[in-house]
């Protein structure tokens, strides 16, 4: 009998599989009293690495020239989720640097006169939108001059005539149509690449701003459709490997277009569920090693499959069996029925708008669009989480978690500012996985370590932005 070939994938495999074992063995050798100590989420180490680095990077960062706002990105969305800010010359100088970085004709570059990037888009605003506050939030040059002049006018008077909101061509919402390809995708820049990543930045941001209509959506549904699996993932592109970061992009972007019945989704969860490898943490691909960031991009994944119920079971033909909503509650689309809901978020929009109506540039094209994102957080959970929320917790602070703060990939690397971000939004996602509502603490029975020092905030989980700041910003944008 032929013996088993050893290859290179296994070896690494094997050595990961040790390196955990160690850390786990230990951790479960020691007493009780001391394994509270070493599951504690050292969250002034984490400040301090993170602030830090908001205010000086050494030369090696120099790589990065042209991610400068994925920078303030992480290490703005690490700081909300341990519940921290920053003070007031820092943020100042944030808002100041992103809006350097916004290009004339619309959209953000990696720096100060660089060409406008879907990606560092969507990081720049997603920064904005963590720095809270009007400041930060009317910076976002959506609109032409004369109608920045109506956002200054509404910033600065309780009411306005509403014959004056009249917004000629927004600049962020042209470059993101310029980015529009004939495949019905985006591409990340002029002349640059087309795929989900670049969907979904464009729809995400355009729905989070308000900006978002059916010339926008249209085409993206049947591109992303077209880049799922036979594994039941989704890949970068038609034909390429399904991919967790990629699989995120898709189902979100699916589902902040309404389509998300158009996806496998069953195939899809069978795909995920078997990417929480037995380190606890999850793989980005099939074969591939255990990865921090994969907390988030494959635990979100989940996530919004836990609010994705009625499609699922309409696809899997067991719609009749569903005891507190019919099955011609999902019959076209489950994102469209929340009737209720979505009468709230606009009586909850008059009461802050002096205007006293919202969206008004997009009250003719598909005003449910830009509140799916709202309706959708709002929706009770009625699935069980479908991965190891405990265990996933179990690998992050205890095999990811730096000492001297911040977090790695796995055991072995180093930490950085991007693997930091994603495995405190993979972390968030776990302990909010078996609450029932939005804005509702967990039990301390779901979040793994001492709870006051482990509980994280909540996020957005379609835009990865804490809950709070994603309410404020839609509250501000709603009512332009």
């Amino acid at each position: 009998m032929e013996s088993r070939r050893v290859t290179k994938t296994l070896e690494d495999q094997w050595m990961v599989e040790r390196q955990v074992r160690e850390i786990y063995d230990y951790f479960y050798s020691i007493p009780s009293n001391s394994q509270s100590v070493i599951i504690e989420l050292e969250r002034d180490k984490h400040f301090d690495y993170l602030s830090r680095g908001l205010r000086i990077l050494g030369p090696s960062f120099s790589v990065l020239d042209a991610n400068r706002p994925w920078l303030c990105y992480w290490t703005l969305h690490s700081i909300a989720l341990l519940g921290e800010s920053i003070d007031a010359k820092l943020e100042n100088d944030a808002i100041d640097f992103l809006t350097r970085c916004q290009d004339k004709d619309g959209g953000y570059g990696g720096g100060p006169g660089q060409m406008p990037h879907l990606a560092t888009t969507y990081a720049a605003v997603n920064s904005l939108i963590t720095l809270s506050g009007p400041k930060a939030l009317s910076s976002i040059n959506r609109c032409t001059s004369y109608s920045m002049f109506l956002l200054v006018s509404y910033l600065s008077f309780t009411s306005l005539d509403i014959d004056l909101v009249i917004c000629l061509r927004e600049k962020l919402y042209t470059f993101l149509l310029r980015m529009k390809d004939a495949s019905g995708g985006f591409r990340m820049h002029d002349g640059g690449e087309v795929d989900v990543r670049a969907c979904y930045t464009a729809i995400s941001v355009a729905n989070i701003l308000n900006i978002v209509d059916d010339e926008l959506i249209h085409g993206v549904g049947n591109y992303i459709q077209s880049c799922q699996t036979y594994e039941g993932g989704i890949a970068g592109e038609p034909g390429a490997e399904a991919h967790g970061g990629y699989t995120f992009c898709g189902l979100a972007a699916m589902i902040l277009i309404n389509e998300v019945n158009r996806l496998d989704l069953p195939r899809l969860i069978d795909w995920v569920v078997f990417r929480q490898g037995v380190e606890g943490g999850f793989q980005g691909r099939t074969n591939k090693l255990v990865d921090g960031c994969y907390s988030f991009w494959q635990g979100a994944v989940v996530f919004l499959v836990q609010r994705l119920n009625l499609v699922v079971h309409e696809q899997l033909g067991l719609s009749n069996d569903l005891d507190t909503e019919s099955a011609d509650d999902s019959s076209e689309s489950e994102l469209s029925d929340e009737k209720e809901n979505l009468k709230g978020s606009s009586s909850h929009v008059q009461e802050n708008c002096p205007l006293g109506q919202e969206g008004q540039e997009n009250a003719s094209d598909s005003p449910k669009i830009a509140d799916i994102g709202y309706e959708f957080i709002n929706r009770p959970i009625a699935m069980r989480p479908l991965f190891d929320s405990m265990y996933l917790q179990q690998y992050v602070l205890l095999c990811s978690q730096i000492d001297g703060g911040g977090f790695r990939d796995k055991p072995g690397k180093g930490r950085d500012y991007y693997h930091t971000c994603y495995c405190l939004s993979g972390l968030s996602i776990a302990q909010y996985s078996w609450t029932d509502e939005a804005d509702s603490p967990p039990l301390p029975r779901d979040v793994f370590g001492p709870y006051s020092r482990c509980l994280l905030e909540q996020i957005h989980p379609l835009f990865n932005v804490e809950l709070d700041r994603y309410y404020e910003a839609r509250k501000f944008f709603s009512c332009l």
